[in-house]
């Protein structure tokens, strides 16, 4: 019975420090994805403003003809 309970107690265990890992790898799977937009953001202004000056330049040319 003794071998039994001791089995019982390592895979309580076990299941404990999984539970405990997937938080993290949840945690850490939700902060990269903060990362991920904030970047999507960042690149869509920047795009939005390359746009903008080459079609400045574009109708500056334009206008020189």
């Amino acid at each position: 019975m003794a071998k039994k309970d001791e089995a019982l107690t390592r895979i309580e265990s076990h299941e404990k420090l999984c539970r405990i890992m997937q938080k993290q790898t949840h945690d850490k799977i939700k902060s990269i994805e903060e990362q991920i937009k904030r970047i999507e953001k960042i690149m869509i202004i920047c795009a939005g403003v390359l746009l903008a000056g080459m079609a400045s330049v574009i109708l500056m040319l334009l206008d020189k003809i």
